[in-house]
C-alpha cells in the first residue's frame, strides 16, 4: 500500500507545532509527514527587533533552530523550498504544492501555516545564504545612523526603540503613529498610554495621529510628516507597522479563498471554506484577534485533532473559538509591560517584562518546542 502525503506550509509557531502534534499521531506505514520551509530551520520573530540592532547576544545563533528534531520518533520529514501555488485535484481530494524549483509535491491534507511577510528589516530573505549578510546591513545602519525615525507605534516600532535606546544611547529615536495612542484598541488605555510614558523616560519622542506617507531614499536627510511636522536631522527612516499575512501563492486556490486584506477564509474547524481538506493556522487565517505567537497553540491543537478526524473517515468537529487578548511588549532587555483581559484588564510592569520575556525573548521556550534544550 503507497503511503499518501500530509503536507505542513511553514515552520514558525503555528507549523511547528502542528508538525510535532501530527508526527505522534500518524501511522508512518499510511502516511509521510512533510514540512516545506524556505530555510532548513525555523525563525522566531519574537527575537527579531533585537537581531537587527545588536549582535551583543547573537541571537542568529540561538534563535534560528534547526528542524530536524521536531518530529517525534523521526516520524517526518523537513523540504527546504518556497511555494508558489497550489493545485488541487479535480473533482476530488488532495492536490499538489509547486516549488519555485518547479517540484511538485503531492498532498492528501495539506495545512497551510506560511505566517507573516513583514517589512524591513525584520523581512528575512528566504534564501539561507542571504539572511546573515541581511541582518549585518541592518545593525550597520543602525550603527552609523545618529537620528532615527520609526513609522508606526505597533509592538513592532515599541520594541525595536526600546533596543536602540539600549545600543545607542545617545542616538536621537522618534515613533510617528497614526492613532492618539501607542497599540490599538484591542488592548486598555492604561497598557497604551503607559508604554508611552515608558519610552517618553527613555527619550523617544513619539509623535502622535500623524504619518510619514514616503520614506525618503537612504543617504538622504530629513522627513516630512503628513502634517508638515519636520524632522530635520532624521537619518534612517524606516516603516514598523504590522506584517502582511504571506499568502499570495494561495491566490491559486481561487479568490474565494482570501478576504480583501490576504488573509485566509476558515471555518471554526479551521478548514478552508471550500476545501475541506486544506486547514490554515497562525497569522495567516481571518479571525477577529490579533496576530500572536502565544495564539497558535489553540491552532495547533485544532487542525491536528480535525487533520486525525479528517484521515480517519470521521466528522471534524472540533472548534477554534478562540483565545483571551494578552500582550507582554519589550522596552529592551531589562523593561517592558504586560496586559492583562481579566478582571476588567489589568497590567504589569519591567519586572514582569524582563522576568517572561524581555530578558530571553522566549527563544528558550523556541529551542524546546524544536526539541532542543540547550
Amino acid at each position: 500500500m503507497s503511503t499518501k502525503n500530509i503536507v505542513i506550509i511553514g515552520a514558525g509557531f503555528a507549523g511547528t507545532a502542528i508538525a510535532n502534534g501530527l508526527s505522534a499521531k500518524l501511522d508512518p506505514r499510511k502516511y509521510n509527514l512533510i514540512l516545506i520551509n524556505p530555510r532548513s530551520y525555523g525563525i522566531t520573530m519574537v527575537a527579531g527587533a533585537r537581531m537587527v540592532v545588536s549582535g551583543e547576544q547573537k541571537l542568529e545563533e540561538i534563535s534560528f533552530v534547526k528542524l530536524d528534531k521536531l518530529f517525534v520518533n523521526g516520524n517526518g520529514e523537513t523540504k527546504v523550498g518556497v511555494v508558489t501555488s497550489i493545485e488541487k485535484t479535480p473533482g476530488g481530494r488532495g492536490g499538489a504544492i509547486v516549488l519555485a524549483s518547479g517540484e511538485r509535491v503531492t498532498y492528501e491534507v495539506l495545512v497551510l501555516a506560511s505566517g507573516s511577510a513583514w517589512d524591513r528589516p525584520l523581512n528575512f530573505p528566504a534564501a539561507e545564504a542571504d539572511v546573515i549578510p541581511h541582518i549585518t546591513a541592518w545593525r550597520n545602519k543602525f550603527a552609523n545612523a545618529t537620528n532615527v525615525v520609526l513609522v508606526g507605534g505597533g509592538a513592532v516600532g515599541i520594541e525595536l526603540a526600546g533596543e536602540l535606546r539600549d545600543s545607542y544611547p545617545n542616538q536621537k529615536v522618534t515613533i510617528v503613529q497614526g492613532d492618539k495612542q501607542l497599540l490599538n484598541s484591542t488592548y486598555s488605555s492604561s497598557f497604551r498610554d503607559g508604554m508611552t510614558k515608558r519610552l517618553r523616560a527613555r527619550g523617544v519622542e513619539i509623535v502622535f495621529d500623524d504619518f510619514v506617507d514616503d520614506i525618503p531614499p537612504e543617504g538622504s536627510l530629513g522627513v516630512t510628516t503628513r502634517r508638515g511636522k519636520r524632522i530635520e536631522k532624521a537619518d534612517l527612516v524606516l516603516y514598523t507597522r504590522g506584517p502582511r499575512p504571506n499568502t499570495d501563492f494561495i491566490n491559486s486556490l481561487g479568490s474565494d479563498s482570501l478576504n480583501g486584506r490576504g488573509y485566509v477564509k476558515v471555518k471554526p474547524t479551521l478548514q478552508l471554506l471550500a476545501h475541506p481538506d486544506i486547514f490554515a493556522a497562525g497569522d495567516i487565517i481571518e479571525w477577529k484577534e490579533q496576530k500572536q505567537a502565544a495564539k497558535t497553540h489553540g491552532h495547533a491543537s485544532v487542525v491536528v485533532a480535525n487533520v486525525l478526524a479528517y484521515l480517519s473517515g470521521k466528522p471534524v468537529t472540533k472548534p477554534y473559538k478562540g483565545s483571551f487578548e494578552m500582550m507582554v511588549i519589550t522596552n529592551g532587555k531589562s523593561g517592558g509591560m504586560a496586559y492583562f483581559p481579566f478582571f476588567g484588564g489589568f497590567t504589569l510592569g519591567d519586572w514582569f517584562a524582563r522576568l517572561i520575556k524581555s530578558k530571553t525573548l522566549l527563544v528558550p521556550m523556541w529551542r524546546k518546542a524544536l526539541g532542543y534544550t540547550g
